[in-house]
């Protein structure tokens, strides 16, 4: 008579058990795991403040959250940042107030993590060029900043307040970049741009190049007056670039979210956002003045309820 082996019915049921229990646990342990939450983060120009936040922000979701695989996205700025967020192409974006369509208009598919600064809008020419006022660019080439950027709304409300509507100057669409580039080889007479202080493109120029920065601040009340309170004065002192100081139109810079993104998730960046503000700050100095007192400022869009959730929470 053959010999065989023993197998499977021939072990004491109890061990048949536990060996079967514990390849059930060791094929949970082989299952695939969950996918990481995408972040994308809608930044600006690579020398504006929007991307050197994004930048240090994703930095602190990647390191912090396990489950998070942050990035940032380069962008002509605040208005294509909110269309980015709104039709999902990006989780988190940077965006100027007035960008922000408000009451009936306003979009459900975006919400607010938090007021973070103040942009201030920024009229750049030659030190010894002739733009010494508003009223001086006319008939003059001057981008309005990139076409989908807060810049460009800000720039051209303003051009409007102060008559130059229309074919008041001869108008480019232009980043900062492009802008700095523009102005040193003679291509443009002037540029806008909008950001927290310092914007390092405006910096880097000034610093090599005789500039100027126009005084805005007469036209801070006409913005108001046409397009609401969302607008103010702001100084730009003489420390932040070196030049003379001058009085400048700032509105609030939020950063918004998509609507949709899970509760958790977005209180988690909120915490994270305003427990490592000094860190933000090493990046950007504009990032350090974010508060929770007023990070909840976010008129007229609603604040996420993950968002609100560590605001409550934290009692600021």
């Amino acid at each position: 008579m053959s010999r065989t082996r023993p197998g499977l019915r021939a072990l004491p049921a109890a061990l048949l058990a536990a060996l079967l229990v514990a390849g059930v646990g060791l094929a949970g342990c082989r299952e695939t795991p969950a996918e990481p939450i995408r972040i994308r983060i809608a930044t600006g120009s690579p020398t504006a403040v929007y991307h050197a936040f994004g930048e240090s922000l994703a930095a602190i979701l990647n390191r912090e959250l396990p489950g998070v695989r942050a990035s940032v996205v380069v962008t002509p700025a605040s208005a294509e940042n909110v269309r980015l967020v709104a039709s999902g192409e990006a989780e988190l974006g940077f965006t100027q107030a007035d960008v922000l369509p408000a009451g009936p208009d306003a979009d459900p598919r975006v919400a607010a993590v938090a007021r973070v600064y103040d942009d201030q809008l920024h009229l750049v020419s030659f030190g010894g060029g002739p733009v010494h006022t508003v009223a001086d660019l006319r008939g003059r080439r001057v981008s309005v900043g990139a076409a989908g950027s807060g810049t460009e709304i800000t720039a051209t409300r303003l051009l409007d307040v102060a008559g130059l509507g229309g074919d008041g100057v001869r108008r480019a669409r232009l980043n900062l970049d492009d802008s700095v580039t523009a102005l040193r080889s003679g291509r443009i007479d002037a540029f806008f741009f909008s950001g927290g202080l310092p914007v390092r493109g405006i910096a880097d120029l000034a610093q090599g190049s005789p500039t100027r920065i126009v005084d805005l601040g007469e036209w801070t009340e006409p913005l108001r007056a046409r397009y609401g309170e969302v607008y103010v004065s702001r100084d730009i002192p003489r420390s932040v670039y070196g030049v003379g100081p001058v009085t400048t139109v700032a509105d609030p810079n939020f950063l918004i979210v998509r609507a949709d993104l899970p509760d958790r998730v977005v209180r988690d960046v909120t915490r994270l956002l305003m427990e490592r503000r000094s860190e933000l700050a090493a990046a950007h100095p504009a990032a350090g003045r974010i508060s929770p007192r007023s990070a909840i400022a976010t008129s007229p869009l609603p604040l996420h309820p993950g968002a609100a959730a560590w605001y409550r929470a934290a009692k600021p």
